[in-house]
């Protein structure tokens, strides 16, 4: 285990927050702080899923609620891309609900 990369820890299985959410809510801190610029690609479900010790449904599944929060799109066959505006507020959702 010589390559850890250390964001296994920011899920919580246990929590009552499901764990694509948790992902999701990680992913979009990551936006929000530019750790991950506009219009680049995110990293796939693939690499998400190890990289976060999820399944790839999960990862999927969090890709889904950041397109609905307006963070990311998909384009079919090239993958998934930071918006360059993403909406006022929408990586702060951590209740759930949109502003």
């Amino acid at each position: 285990m010589s390559d850890e990369e250390g964001p296994v820890s920011a899920l919580d299985p246990m929590s009552a927050k499901p764990l694509y959410v948790q992902l999701a809510d990680v992913i979009a801190k990551k936006i929000e702080s530019g750790d991950l610029a506009p219009d680049r690609p995110i990293p796939s479900e693939n690499h998400l899923a190890e990289a976060y010790g999820v399944a790839r449904l999960t990862a999927r599944r969090a890709a889904q609620e950041l397109r609905e929060r307006g963070l990311i799109v998909t384009v079919r066959g090239k993958g998934s891309f930071v918006v360059d505006q993403p909406p006022a507020g929408a990586a702060k959702d951590e209740s759930g609900t949109l502003g």
